[in-house]
């Protein structure tokens, strides 16, 4: 209808209204020569007629675009006289013909103006005292009847019509702004879905979205390539995606798309893709190109929620690793060989300086060469971490061992140390607690956790160590009141090599294999270990081992 009215400028609305008017008086006009052929024969009814035609011919001939916009209001102001006349010339057989004042007073009331429907009514009311007078005929009941009641109904009829054109109005424009606001959020949809598209396809790490059943709703270039990645093998086909041991089959159940679907998030999980390492290779001479076609991949998802709380899906990244597992292998076995080939000459030179301390002679350099021993006895602890650390794991020689009496033994070795940084040490724990263990694992884990509390607290600062059975586990923890270290400091503080940026800056020693090191030999336990710390708060490590 827009597109209708829209196309058919001043002249054609003029006349579209103009059109039922004119119509309907042309089926009067054959009733007339059908009922009542003696009216068309009256000059006067003729004459109304001709009027008729000259208001739909005005409304064709004029070019009303050009005109003022209320200038049309002139047709259906005459249409109401014509009408009067029409009427009146008719005689009392054609009173209905008052009806048709509706048109003119709908065309002139529909306007958003007010105006319109002064207009409608004053036509009204002119069209039934007008003609009467101009033919000179005698007032009766009937016509005084019409003449007060016909303005009344049609002003009723043009209120109407104001109000619901008015109404129609204000709910075609929320229509049409609802309408523009629509269009403009799905333009701006569709310029956030390219520049979403644009996003994943230039990103190298894959990215799939999947919905609550498990099924995929968005997925880039970067996945594509890798189908092992977001979907299982089929039945019977051989495996080709597996744990972080590169030899262990990953099921249906546990395929990230799948854990993802259930509601389960993780971070920076590995999974190794293609063929595993049994299927690519044997032992002896095979055995070293085993997994030349695996890639590694650290994955991450996370659920998505609709605004009632309801899981609407997940989204998965798989980022790449690869490169960065096989440096970080070439970087252990490089310093797990370098560790090698120093702990042998470290191993050679303590050897001499205690044949040479056993010696007669050397008693004026007695002290320089304790001195060097001691520092060669650090160097080879450190070879010896380093080649732990590279390994990832330790041989253990279990026994039963009372947890307590070495955690006790740690503490009165380092209270010197202690006493030195002006910290207090303060041992707390139950005796005794028995456990299978490896002592001399134990004494270095407790050993590297109660110097790692002395070297982070200040002067004046305290140092507690406890040990407690919990259940079948014996349970003990290490807090000081150092410098603590932030959320991100604590997500990295078993990174090898890793030290906080405060450690750094206030010049404290250390390799940063102190936790490492301890969280190998309490997960070689079976065991665990977990930190908790604050800024300024302090640190504290806690020690969790099977009793068996």
């Amino acid at each position: 209808m827009d597109a209708f009215f829209g196309g058919l400028g001043g002249r054609g609305g003029v006349v579209v209204r103009q059109l039922p008017l004119s119509v309907t008086v042309l089926l009067v006009v054959v009733a007339a020569w059908v009922f009542y052929p003696e009216t068309l024969a009256d000059p006067r009814f003729r004459l109304a007629l001709l009027a008729h035609t000259a208001l739909l011919t005005l409304s064709v001939a004029v070019p009303w675009g050009r005109l003022p916009a209320k200038a049309c209001a002139v047709i259906p102001v005459l249409d109401c006289v014509a009408i009067g006349f029409t009427r009146e010339a008719g005689g009392s057989n054609f009173n209905v013909l008052s009806l048709l004042l509706v048109f003119p007073v709908i065309w002139l009331s529909v306007d958003r103006d007010r105006m319109g429907v002064v207009l409608a009514v004053a036509a009204t009311i002119l069209s039934a005292i007008l003609p009467p007078a101009v033919f000179g005929t005698p007032p009766t009941q009937a016509s005084m009847i019409r003449t007060i009641f016909m303005p009344l109904v049609m002003a009723a009829i043009a209120v109407t019509a104001h109000v619901v054109a008015g109404t129609l109005y204000r709910q075609r424009q929320t229509l049409v702004r609802k309408d523009e606001a629509l269009a403009d959020t799905a333009a701006e949809s569709v310029r956030r879905q390219r520049l979403l598209d644009a996003v994943l396809s230039t990103v190298n790490v894959a990215v799939q979205v999947v919905d609550q059943d498990g099924q995929d709703v968005l997925t880039n270039k970067a996945l594509q390539t890798d189908s092992a990645l977001s979907r299982p093998a089929p039945p019977g086909s051989r495996p080709w995606l597996f744990e972080a041991d590169r030899t262990t089959p990953v099921p249906p159940e546990r395929f990230p798309a799948a854990r993802a679907a259930a509601g389960e998030t993780f971070t920076d999980e590995l999974y190794w893709a293609g063929e595993s390492w049994a299927a690519e290779g044997g032992a002896g001479q095979g055995g070293a190109s085993q997994g030349r076609g695996m890639r590694a991949y650290s994955v991450t998802a996370r659920t998505m929620g609709s605004g009632s709380g309801d899981r609407r899906g997940a989204v998965i990244t798989f980022a790449e690793v690869t490169a960065l597992i096989h440096a970080l292998s070439a970087k252990d076995n490089f310093v797990a060989t370098v560790s090698h080939e120093l702990r042998t000459p470290l191993t050679s030179i303590l050897g001499y300086l205690e044949l040479v301390l056993d010696e007669p002679g050397h008693e004026d350099i007695e002290e320089e060469l304790k001195i060097v021993q001691r520092n060669a006895h650090n160097l080879l602890g450190l070879v010896n971490d380093l080649i732990a650390i590279a390994s990832e794991r330790i041989e253990l020689a279990l026994q039963e061992a009372d947890v307590a009496g070495l955690l006790a033994g740690v503490v009165a070795s380092s209270s010197a140390k202690a006493a030195g940084s002006g910290v207090e040490l303060v041992l707390d724990v139950e005796q005794p607690l028995t456990a299978r263990v490896d002592p001399g694992r134990i004494r270095q884990l407790f050993g590297n956790l109660v110097s790692n509390a002395i070297k982070f607290s200040p002067h004046g600062g305290k140092v507690t160590a406890i040990a407690r059975r919990a259940d079948s586990h014996v349970v003990c923890s290490i807090a000081d009141t150092g410098i603590g270290m932030d959320d991100q400091e604590q997500e990295q503080a078993f990174t090898k090599f890793f030290r906080a940026a405060r450690s750094r800056e206030t010049a404290i020693p250390g390799a940063g294999l102190g936790l490492p090191i301890s969280k190998t030999i309490a997960e070689g336990h079976g065991g665990s270990i977990s930190l908790s710390s604050a800024p300024g708060k302090g640190t504290t490590v806690t020690v969790s081992l099977p009793v068996s």
